[in-house]
This record gives structure tokens, sequence and C-alpha cells, in this order.
């Protein structure tokens, strides 16, 4: 951004004829961008390569508008963005050039595996849907198609290849998906790679993705009990007297009334270094999904959550961020790993890891 302004972005739809015309295909999601000042000057795209050394050839934006498609040459290749100068706003997406992504078909790249839990009613079967994505298809964008299901937050990084098959291997289940081959899917539907299917009385299993070898490139250890809110049960300060944000002390330091304080843990640390940042950048989206999951892993209670929505976005950051705080060094780790996995971006820049 050259200066202030508003900027809209929405995911739309690749015209696969008109990419291929020209000798390319979709690397990434094709994005509609809109900003009301004339403030945008460079686009930072996510990619999912892991070897940089041919990517300056074959990695390019295509820049699509009124007046046809033209590609745009990159201006530097980080590990995981293709930086590119804009002339003007309208449809921009990260694309290969088709021979030379034939000639690497069989490179890996860094891919994410997403689970989601289908809701079940009294003694029903349970579903579990299993996603392979390459790692820059957003998580929101799928989880948006999926209203009803409940995003099971997991590590969800691995390595795959395109055209390569999988399988999943899960001892719990009574019916598995036999194989999948990967491709990229860039959207704008997303539909699960596998359904697992368990019975009732299931309160976990064992998830692994395994290749042509049955080699595991990813696992996880789901739970399947029903999750509750935490009770409410225990006092809570009263709603128009919110408790102060944490004090910063060093190890041994004191408070006020001269008592001895604890020293903060090493996640509590992190988090309250990018507590700014994340007061001042954090959007209302990812506050929404990090109390959702706060809540089901039982950090917060209801009435902490409900105290929160009604806020302005930064009062309702720093509302967040400061309860997560006093709350000890288990929940800081917490939702360092779940803001890790909704605003992987985002939480890269604040060094939270």
């Amino acid at each position: 951004m050259t200066g202030a302004g508003k900027l809209t972005y929405k995911v739309v739809r690749w015209d696969q004829e008109l990419l291929r015309s020209a000798g390319k295909t979709a690397a990434g999601l094709l994005f509609d961008i809109k900003c009301s000042e004339d403030a945008v000057s460079q686009l930072h795209f996510p990619h999912c390569e892991t070897e940089l050394a041919s990517l300056s050839e074959a990695l390019s934006v295509v820049h699509i508008s009124d007046d046809g498609m033209s590609i745009l040459k990159p201006r530097e290749i980080t590990d995981t963005h293709v930086i590119v100068d804009i002339p003007h706003l309208s449809a921009f997406g990260l694309v290969w050039d088709i021979i030379k992504w034939f000639l690497n078909i069989r490179k890996q790249i860094r891919g994410q595996v997403l689970l989601f839990r289908q809701p079940t009613y009294k003694r029903q079967t349970r579903k579990l849907n299993v996603f392979l994505l390459p790692d820059d298809v957003p998580v929101q964008e799928v989880k948006g198609q999926l209203d009803e299901a409940e995003y099971i937050v997991a590590p969800s990084f691995c390595h795959l290849i395109r055209g390569q098959t999988y399988s999943l291997d899960c001892p719990e289940a009574y019916i598995v998906p036999s194989f999948a081959v990967f491709d990229f899917n860039y959207g704008p539907n997303y539909h699960p790679t596998f359904e697992i299917r368990l019975s009732p009385s299931k309160e976990g299993a064992m998830v692994k993705v395994q290749d042509q070898e049955k080699k595991h490139v990813w696992e996880y250890p789901v739970e399947l009990t029903d999750l509750k809110p935490a009770s409410s049960s225990a006092p809570q300060p009263p709603a128009s007297e919110p408790a102060s944000p944490p004090v910063p002390v060093e190890e041994g330091g004191r408070d006020p009334s001269g008592k001895n304080l604890p020293s903060r843990g090493e996640d509590e640390e992190e988090l309250f270094s990018a507590r700014a940042e994340f007061i001042a950048r954090v959007s209302t989206s990812v506050l929404k999904d990090l109390m959702d999951v706060l809540l089901q892993k039982r950090v917060i209670n209801e009435r902490e959550k409900e105290s929160i929505p009604a806020l302005p976005r930064a009062d309702k950051a720093e509302g967040l961020i400061d309860m997560v705080l006093r709350k000890g060094n288990p929940a800081c780790r917490l939702l360092i790993d779940i803001f890790c996995e909704v605003d992987p971006f985002l939480s890269a820049q604040l060094k939270l890891n």
C-alpha cells in the first residue's frame, strides 16, 4: 500500500480455456481485488512450491481485465510468496507455465490436510471428511462451504505430489475409501478427498495419510467426543468491570501492592511480545474463528465469549488476547497454534510459531 484505502477482494473462477490458450495452468486462487483509493502498488501471492531454483522461469502472475489477459513478471520470489508490481486493480492470479510445469510434475509441493467432522444426532454414524489440498488454498475458503461441519484444528502441513495416489490408514474406522489421486484444486468448489465412517461409540481415531509405497506423509490423533462449552459456574469479573490487561514484569517482580508476581512462561512471553501488533492487525473474521475454537477447547467459556463480540474490532482483539494471557502458558500455546492455522501469514509476520 502506498497510502490509506479500503481494500476488498473475492475469489473468482478461473477461465481454463483462457489459461490453456496462453500456455498456463493455475498455481493458486484467482482474486478479484478492489480498492477505494489508488493506493495498492504491490501484491504478494502465496505459493506452495518447495524447490525455488526453477521458479523464476515457471511462475508468473496473470492480470485479467476488460482489455484481456496479460502476464506480469514477478519482482521477487521468496520461499512462501510471489511478489509482483501491479499497474491497476482487477483480477490477479498465480500461474505455472504449462511446459515447465509438466517437466516438474512429479516434484513435491507444500500441501495441507484439513479435517472436518459432520454433525451427528443420537446414535448416527460419525463421519469425518479429509481434504488434501495445496498449502496456498486458504482454510477460510474451504470452511465457507461447510457451514454445518466442525473444523478440527490440527497440524496440517505435509508434502504432496500432484498425480500421486494417496490412501488413508484409520484402524478405528469401519469404512475407509481405498485411494484418491491428489490434484491441485483451486476452487471454486471443494469436495472431500476422503470420508471416514466410525461407529458412534468411538471417542477417537488415528488418521494417517499414506503414499503409494504405504509411507505415512501425515498423521493425527482425532478426538471425537462431543465438545461441550466450559462451565460458566466459576466466578467471573462483572461485565462492567473488565479485568486489567496483564502487567509486564520481570522474573521475581512485584505488583503495585508489593506481592510477588509469578514469571511468565515461554509461550506467554511469545504471545505478550506480539500483543500490540495482534491488536492492531488481526481481522474480525480471524477473531471469530479464534473464539470459536477456544470455546470448543474450553479455554474460554460462553460468558467470556459473549462479552467480546459487541466490542469494536481493536477492543475485541485486546479483550481476547488479554483474557488468554491471564489463563497461563497452556492457554497461550493453544491460541498461538490456532492463530498460526487460521492466519499463517499474519502469525508469521508477528513471529509466532
